[in-house]
């Protein structure tokens, strides 16, 4: 027989109001639903329960003192009185001690007007205090490049300290002594290094920890705030950016569940230093007898647009996958209207073979939401708290709290902070052996045959216990996914990794799933962004990123900041086929040394923050923006600049007003093709060699694993991440950043 919903609930009074609420809740949730205010410091949604600044004590009948609301659950016929004469006293008492030993220094203090502690001392504090010794002293803390500390305005609330617990899974802070001698600290002296690391920076209610790059740059009742979204990977975060004159000065989170709840990553937060590098393109330039000047809008957009006019269908486009749908749209229609469909997103990728089973639109294959109700998950070749830590973020959750099994095929063992079941790290030159035999032991755990060019495939192979534990931890529970990332993406073999991940998937009833990275990658591959698909899935036929540059074309067309040789694959190969192009014309944020020697056109386009547009993340969900910031000199959004260049080259249709013109066209002509025959999951004609893959010296691994802040222009030029521990630990590995 059904439970009665109804059996769970339990009658209440608030401040004299009837009302049920879930059995089991906190006073603190049931006012808060009912609109009775009751203020607080420790307490937060996403955080455990500490209880310890008491500054939420409410009045319960019956009982012989104020009670926390934070702390005490509700029971049948509880009376609470939040507006009471003891609780106000309560709370004024309690304010009361937490000033004691603040500094009270709210005119120099960067939490100024937006401070937890300004607001409740207004409504609950006194005029004139009662206290007359010695304030103490806190020495402040070296946490690192990001977070800037005052810990004599610390109220001891712990937001800190249960997020790096609990959140974060690392406990970089904790506290030392008792009483008035608590203290806030890493024990020894350390930075804190986690990539979310700047989410307490949000979490403290007081000036305590503060933004150490935006430290005395500005109030916050000077600034503007608006929304928009990241540009660094395909989780999609929700960002509201702080602005002070036209220029971008902070970045926040901006609360949505299903997505990032109430937490961004550190180079969501702290990337905008980038957008102010020294070495922005600020306005249009032309290489003429090998030097450069600088030149009107008018006489740039005529000279790219003689250049690729005269390469007409020999001209290649790259298109950098954080881009906006709207860039990518124009920049696919505008090269196949000079006849070429050579164009390409898929900067870092090596193996483009089994295009035909290539996805509508790779992603992750469930909602993110979904991801903390897995049972049973297998990640291959993703260092995943540099690629997505929001993704690992999650991941973690179904660990800790839904005991998901999950296991990792990656090239070295990593620190997830959450329990993993299995993790085999081996060269990437054996990944596809190490997926043969998961398959192997998925066949016997779940009872399902492979197909018949699989059986034959996995004759001889026989499981390793790895492999088994691997396969058992991926079979558990009915909610299952494989995912394949960014490394496993960039792969020599990476058709060989997919094929088998889709018959993995198969016999164990799992979503196929892809870390694509970029902030667009999934809208890329709608927008025809690839040379075998044109907008909506629409088959064409052009050549790929490898092909264009081993069949060196006359012209090219770099649409994003796309730096070669950190951005792509094979940047010496790409290096020649870009000097010997008669004509390439970059339309990008910066100007670089690389860039000069390899263009003859130099358009300055907006960055990410500076341009209206839209994204579409791993789960498939369309989000757009409008421009947070001015852009410097002359630099134009970078879908004005694509539709300019589109009219100077005579083609039809590029009269759009506005980005949401451009993004509705391409929304139609995605609606009109939706029944087209491409794979919406993984329908693979290739059956991967497992003998010529297994340990093949000859295949360029090259460098899979791209440092977490050298993913993108923009990171590489944010001073405060490139001080981290984390990008210094890289630069000593040999990486970028």
């Amino acid at each position: 027989m059904a439970a009665n919903p109804q059996d769970d609930l339990v009658n209440v009074e608030v401040d004299g109001k009837a009302v049920k609420a879930r059995r089991g809740a906190m006073i603190i949730h049931v006012t808060d639903q009912h609109g009775a205010y009751v203020p607080r410091f420790c307490y937060h949604d996403k955080l455990p329960i500490a209880a310890n600044c008491r500054m939420c004590l409410v009045e319960v009948e019956k009982a012989p003192k104020p009670l926390p609301a934070c702390a005490t659950p509700i029971a049948e016929g509880m009376k609470i009185f939040t507006k009471s004469k003891a609780a106000i006293g309560a709370q004024k008492a309690t304010m009361e001690f937490l000033l004691i030993n603040h500094p009270l220094d709210c005119p120099i203090c960067d939490q100024g007007g937006e401070c937890e502690l300004q607001d409740l001392a207004l409504g609950y504090g006194r005029d004139i205090t009662r206290f007359s010794e010695r304030k103490r002293v806190v020495k402040d803390k070296n946490l690192g490049p990001l977070v800037s500390t005052d810990m004599t305005r610390c109220i001891h609330c712990t937001r800190c300290v249960r997020f790096g617990q609990e959140i974060a899974g690392i406990p970089e802070l904790g506290t030392t002594g008792r009483g008035e001698n608590m203290e806030i600290g890493t024990w020894i002296e350390r930075s804190v290094d986690h990539e979310l690391s700047g989410n307490i920076i949000d979490l403290c209610p007081v000036g305590a920890l503060n933004s150490k790059p935006f430290r005395y740059q500005g109030r916050s009742w000077e600034m503007t705030q608006v929304p928009f979204l990241s540009p660094h990977d395909g989780i999609g975060s929700n960002l509201f950016g702080h602005v002070l004159r036209g220029k971008l000065k902070r970045v926040v989170p901006r609360a949505n569940d299903d997505i990032n709840e109430t937490w961004i990553a550190d180079r969501d937060r702290f990337s905008y230093e980038g957008l102010y590098a020294e070495d922005r393109l600020l306005k249009p330039m032309l290489r003429e007898a090998g030097a450069w000047r600088e030149a009107s809008w008018e006489e740039a957009l005529a000279a790219a647009a003689r250049g690729l006019r005269a390469a007409g269908s020999a001209t290649g486009t790259l298109v950098h996958p954080s881009c906006t749908l709207e860039e990518m749209h124009l920049a696919a229609r505008l090269t196949r209207g000079l006849g070429s469909s050579n164009i390409d997103h898929r900067l870092r990728t090596r193996d483009f073979r089994d295009a035909a089973a290539d996805p509508r639109q790779p992603g992750l294959g469930i909602p993110l939401s979904m991801v903390e109700s897995l049972a049973g998950v297998l990640v291959v070749g993703s260092n995943l708290r540099a690629e997505l830590p929001l993704l690992a973020h999650r991941l973690r959750k179904a660990a800790v709290r839904a005991k998901a099994k999950i296991s990792f095929l990656d090239s070295s063992e990593r620190e997830y902070r959450f329990p993993v079941a299995m993790q085999i790290a081996r060269s990437p030159a054996d990944w596809a052996h190490e997926l043969a035999g998961i398959l192997a032991a998925v066949r016997e755990i779940a009872g399902v045959e492979p197909g018949v060019a699989y059986a034959s495939l996995l004759r001889g192979i026989t499981a390793t216990a790895q492999q088994r534990a691997a396969a058992a931890a991926l079979c558990t529970g009915s909610a299952r996914a494989v995912w394949l990332g960014a490394m496993a993406l960039r792969h020599p073999a990476a058709v060989d990794l997919r094929a088998l991940a889709g018959e993995i998937a198969r016999l164990s009833g799992a979503t196929l799933g892809f870390l694509t990275e970029g902030a667009n990658a999934s809208g890329a591959w709608l927008a025809g962004v690839v040379p075998h698909r044109a907008a909506g899935g629409i088959p064409a036929q052009g050549l790929g990123l490898r092909d264009m540059f081993e069949t060196a074309q006359r012209s090219y067309l770099l649409v994003g900041a796309i730096e070669p040789s950190a951005d792509i694959a094979d940047a010496a190969l790409a290096a020649r086929a870009l000097r010997s192009a008669a004509c390439v014309v970059a339309v990008t944020p910066y100007v670089t040394d690389e860039l000069k020697e390899i263009a003859h056109v130099l358009l300055p386009t907006a960055s990410f923050a500076e341009t209206s547009g839209s994204y579409i993340n791993l789960e498939g969900r369309s989000q757009s923006q409008t421009g947070v910031s001015k852009p410097p000199g002359e630099a134009r959004p970078g879908w004005k600049v694509l539709r300019v260049l589109g009219n100077q080259l005579e083609l039809d249709g590029f009269d759009y007003q506005s980005s949401e013109d451009v993004r509705d066209e391409l929304q139609q002509i995605v609606d009109a093709n939706a029944g087209a025959a491409v794979p919406t999951a993984l329908v693979t004609h290739h059956v991967p060699a497992i003998a010529a893959v297994a340990g093949a010296a000859e295949l360029d691994l090259g460098a899979l694993d791209v440092p977490m802040y050298a993913i993108d222009a923009v990171l590489r030029r944010s001073p405060a991440l490139q001080q981290t521990a984390i990008a210094a630990a890289a630069r000593r590995s040999g990486g970028v950043g």
